[in-house]
């Protein structure tokens, strides 16, 4: 019993190491590209993690993929279940995750 604090202080050793390399870790070129719209930087990116000079087709394929998210038309869960369709695969996972929950499988 008096070896708890020692196992509750182990989790320091990882996150410290995490907080001195998450500096040196590059940043995701998708990340750059969308969220910070700094199209040179993502290039560096890709050029780096691909090692390739020539990205433009893949930064063309991120952008085409954004495009198509915007795009897309978001259901609400109440839509959802009412499209005859869909609702028996709802029903199906539902009660599977539940069960699952209840028999303690997920525990193993």
């Amino acid at each position: 019993e008096s070896r708890w604090p020692f196992l509750f202080g182990a989790i320091i050793v990882p996150s410290l190491i995490q907080a001195v390399i998450l500096p040196f870790l590059p940043e995701s070129p998708r990340y750059l590209l969308l969220e910070k719209h700094n199209r040179s930087k993502a290039e560096k990116a890709f050029q780096r993690f691909l090692g390739k000079d020539d990205v433009s087709h893949e930064i063309e394929e991120v952008l085409a993929e954004s495009r198509v998210q915007r795009n897309t038309k978001l259901v609400s869960i109440v839509q959802l279940l009412r499209t005859r369709a869909v609702r028996w695969q709802i029903v199906t996972v539902v009660v599977t995750m539940g069960c699952y929950q209840l028999c303690g499988l997920n525990a193993v």
